[in-house]
């Protein structure tokens, strides 16, 4: 690992910021990467609650070049940037911050770090039915991602927020030509759209450390064949993976679309190519110790 008397004042700042963050392990994945390609970066966590003063602090900050961005700030987040694709601005959400020489640049990687994810599992997307629990940040990437790119018989998005749900479905149908349908989420509804979903992407906290007895899907709603896909990665295996898996379904961690994010950041970050199996070696060892 990299000393301390080896940061000066050429050194470059990268950081995550949320609340909480004392369970991030970007710290640990990008900080590994950079050791391995001997580069002058540094990456640290930052609780945040006044993303607007933090933003005009790396705005400030000569070195401060990248920022991760997560829980709850990813949908604020994107007013305060100064520039931002057409496509990142439809989602309505980031999750990347770059600052060139005091402009903020903000984009998004979790939406093309999920359809990595999961097509890296094998699954074909074309023509399949989509259960979406949660209608957050990261829900919202993931689902202009899938409903621009993936050929998608059906997106049905399920939610105890009316509001923010139905705006990310409106949003949808404004943006994409996919099949959008929304409910609110109870025992009933979520029944209803458990069988007929052939992949169901869960998008909330429920099931994060520290509360990992958690999961918003019974059991006993699974049905043979379906692919379970839960966006948390700390603890590496929810309790909906878990079931999932004692009831013979393919499950996707949230460690793979954490990884493909991170690969896509450390990329827009550094200017270089990312040494993913090292950031691959970091993150399983840290989630199985």
């Amino acid at each position: 690992m990299r000393k301390l008397t080896s940061i000066g004042t050429n050194t470059k700042l990268c950081a995550v910021i949320g609340n909480p963050i004392s369970h991030s392990l970007s710290p640990a994945i990008h900080n590994a990467g950079y050791d391995a390609l001997d580069l002058d970066f540094v990456y640290v966590s930052f609780r945040v609650e006044d993303i607007k003063n933090a933003l005009a602090g790396m705005r400030a900050l000569e070195n401060f070049r990248g920022m991760s961005v997560t829980i709850p700030h990813k949908i604020a987040i994107i007013d305060l940037v100064d520039e931002i694709s057409d496509l990142d601005r439809n989602i309505g959400s980031i999750n990347t911050v770059i600052n060139e020489k005091g402009k903020l640049i903000g984009l998004g990687t979790d939406g093309p770090g999920a359809l990595k994810a999961i097509r890296d599992a094998g699954v074909n997307l074309e023509g399949q039915k989509v259960l979406m629990i949660g209608s957050g940040g990261a829900a919202r990437a993931i689902a202009f991602t899938l409903a621009q790119n993936a050929g998608l018989e059906k997106l049905t998005l399920l939610d105890i927020d009316a509001a923010m749900m139905n705006k990310l479905a409106s949003d949808l149908k404004a943006g994409t030509k996919a099949i959008i349908e929304s409910d609110m989420l109870t025992d009933t509804s979520l029944s209803a759209n458990m069988k007929q979903a052939d992949l169901v992407i869960h998008c909330t906290p429920v099931g994060m450390h520290p509360k990992e007895d958690a999961s918003l899907v019974p059991p006993q709603l699974f049905k043979p064949g379906q692919v379970i896909f839960d966006v948390v990665y700390t603890p590496l295996k929810t309790k909906l993976l878990k079931e999932a898996q004692m009831h013979g379904l393919k499950t996707i961690s949230g460690v793979e679309m954490f990884i493909n994010q991170a690969v896509l950041q450390f990329e827009r970050f550094t200017g270089a190519d990312a040494p993913e199996e090292v950031m691959r070696r970091v993150v399983m060892e840290r989630l199985n110790s």
